[in-house]
């Protein structure tokens, strides 16, 4: 039998990073098109994860980290949307949220709440993932100011 390469660092950061990335479009398109849990990864396993699109190779990501992603948003779906909902302004809860930014704060939120990761690499990570949609930077300042709340409430220690 042979063994698994070993992984850099930076390797396995940016394995995360895809599985962060993807946890967001699996969200997506649950919300969008009624798909299951299952189905999602399922789908995103089989097809995504090192998939050849157009000629550019996706990245492969973290299949753990994807599927603990994952599965904490939906299982704790309605503390992640409350803990949202606090950090907004009262003129705007979650169901009036832009969809992509809608699922990129279910999946910060249950990384935050229920994730390992220090608060402020989960916040920088999504802004990353928030600028990758939303290319002129106003979404991931917003990304920035809802998560930054949402990491005070969920981890007060941290900071």
């Amino acid at each position: 039998m042979s063994e698994a390469p070993k992984l850099s660092g930076n390797q396995k950061r940016k394995m995360r990073s895809a599985a962060r990335l993807y946890a967001v479009q699996a969200l997506f398109q649950m919300e969008a098109i009624g798909q299951t849990v299952d189905a999602v990864r399922r789908e995103f396993l089989e097809h995504r994860f090192g998939a050849t699109y157009d000629g550019a190779e996706m990245v492969d990501g973290d299949i753990q980290h994807f599927a603990q992603v994952l599965n904490d948003a939906v299982n704790h779906q309605a503390q992640i949307d409350q803990m949202t909902d606090r950090a907004l302004v009262a003129k705007w809860p979650i169901a009036r949220i832009d969809p992509t930014l809608r699922a990129l704060f279910r999946a910060g939120g249950a990384e935050l709440a229920h994730g390992d990761a220090p608060p402020r690499v989960v916040i920088s990570e999504y802004m990353d993932v928030a600028a990758a949609f939303f290319p002129d930077g106003k979404e991931a300042r917003f990304v920035n100011a809802v998560l930054d709340h949402m990491a005070r409430e969920a981890r007060p220690d941290a900071f």
